[in-house]
């Protein structure tokens, strides 16, 4: 889920780049770039990737 959060920030902030637009002094390209980024290291470092069952079935 945030590896598509993140594809939508990048797309946000390439059409931001490409348009020459900001939306203020604080919500710019390199802004939005680095939210993308952090969102992706999270879904590297498996944030938000669901709880796992760590239980397991002993064989008999």
């Amino acid at each position: 889920m945030l590896a598509i959060i993140a594809a939508v920030i990048f797309g946000l902030a390439l059409l931001l780049d490409l348009a020459n637009a900001s939306f203020g002094t604080v919500l710019d390209g390199g802004t939005l770039l680095l939210a993308g980024l952090l969102c992706v290291a999270l879904h590297l470092a498996g944030v938000g990737a669901g709880a796992r069952n760590l239980s397991f079935r002993r064989r008999r």
